[in-house]
């Protein structure tokens, strides 16, 4: 009875001294409705939302009190194209023979909060090396500061494909890698790699559905898998509760991508109208990384920083990617916010959202890719908003965005799940 009596006298003096956070907010952008909502408390208990108060209102003596009175406070972003392992470099294809898993979990370290810092408090990684997952769980624990990361692991592709990892080397070194590796050579490849992902403990899958501009290979746009090899892999993925990409600049690639059941598809460079119109009718949708078209094109302009033949294919893709945008988005294609930042620098996401107004698409219809449709597409359903019961990831600017989409690259708070990393 005495040990009842305690316990319940404990849960009650807990209950009593749980601080809570009360962030006073010049103004919200409701991204579900468009509007600005002026001089509102939002209220934090936990992780999550519990309020959302009329006025500058103050908690007890316990609680924590943010002024950001002078601020204009938005959904924490969702960046669904990164590859939080590495970041562009002249030495970046040397780096394959000379750093170690460690090397290169120490430096996921540095791009993670880096990204966390720049407002983007969820992103989904599409290809490493498997860190990834190890970085993911790291940061679930507490022990390393970055984003929340829904990760592929190690992408899918064929041999000779994109995301092969022996591209480039010498025949001694080349092997046969096979699904293990990510290789996939048929559809029983495929649901093989997909279980295999599965094991080590990815969330999505992600495929390489025509050649790419950065792998050392001299096509950057040929289709690599059969449908029934995407099928198989989609079947799989589905099975198993994993959202699927894929890779593709050329427009052959991606209709087989989504007549195979692909539910993203990443860049989507040189699609045609008629792929459009199969994008809609599939309710697929695109993700179109226009950052990293332009930091492509930009370092391929810079002497030995790239390949030659890696070069080349930057210089022809690059520049497309945002008239293609315009043209998709324009036409009535479904878009999710996405940088593929490391190609482009972590910590510049943001650029993306000019990038896609400057294209044509209203910062509001930007800003809510970047929050409720990618959160939708993850099956998030307490992410994205700024309500009550929603998970407490949320930034601030200095200014309305609604007016001036470049306040969005000087994110100045930042807190995931009811912590503050950035004031």
């Amino acid at each position: 009875m005495k040990k009842s009596l305690f316990l319940l006298m404990l849960l009650s003096f807990t209950v009593a001294t749980a601080q809570n956070t009360y962030l006073q907010c010049g103004k919200i952008v409701d991204v579900e409705s468009g509007k600005i909502m002026s001089e509102k408390t939002i209220i934090i208990s936990g992780n999550k939302i519990t309020e959302i108060k009329n006025g500058y209102v103050a908690g007890g003596e316990k609680d924590q009190v943010v002024d950001l009175k002078s601020k204009t406070v938005l959904p924490g972003f969702i960046d669904m194209h990164v590859h939080i392992e590495s970041e562009s470099s002249p030495s970046r294809y040397l780096e394959a023979f000379t750093m170690n898993e460690a090397d290169i979990a120490f430096e996921s370290t540095v791009y993670a909060k880096r990204t966390l810092m720049a407002g983007f408090t969820t992103v989904r990684d599409l290809g490493g090396s498997g860190v990834n997952i190890a970085l993911r769980n790291a940061i679930n624990k507490g022990t390393v500061v970055g984003p929340r990361i829904f990760t592929a692991g190690k992408a899918l592709a064929t041999t000779g494909g994109h995301a092969d990892p022996t591209n480039g080397r010498s025949n001694e070194l080349m092997g046969d890698p096979g699904p293990k590796d990510g290789v996939v050579n048929s559809p029983e490849d495929g649901r093989k790699a997909v279980r295999q992902r599965y094991k080590e403990g990815a969330d999505v899958i992600k495929i390489t559905a025509t050649g790419g501009v950065l792998s050392v290979a001299k096509n950057g746009q040929n289709p690599q898998f059969t449908v029934e090899e995407i099928k198989a892999i989609t079947e799989t993925a589905n099975d198993y509760g994993m959202l699927t990409a894929a890779h593709a600049h050329g427009d052959e690639g991606m209709q087989r991508a989504i007549l195979g059941g692909i539910k993203t598809i990443e860049h989507g460079t040189l699609m045609s109208e008629e792929t459009m119109e199969l994008m809609i009718k599939h309710n697929t949708f695109m993700v179109p990384t226009i950052s990293a078209g332009q930091e492509a094109a930009r370092l391929a302009k810079i002497p030995n920083y790239l390949p030659p033949v890696v070069a080349k294919k930057a210089l022809e893709i690059g520049p497309k990617l945002n008239a293609t945008f315009a043209k998709a988005y324009k036409k009535g294609v479904s878009i999710a916010f996405g940088t593929d930042s490391g190609v482009s620098p972590h910590g510049d996401n943001a650029k993306e959202f000019i990038y896609m107004h400057k294209a044509g698409m209203p910062i509001i219809e930007a800003l809510r890719s970047a929050t409720i449709t990618n959160a939708m597409l993850l099956g998030e359903k307490e992410l994205g908003q700024i309500k009550e019961g929603y998970i407490a990831d949320i930034v601030a600017v200095n200014e309305n965005p609604l007016d001036n989409v470049e306040t969005l690259i000087d994110v100045v708070f930042v807190m995931k799940e009811g912590v503050v990393y950035k004031q």
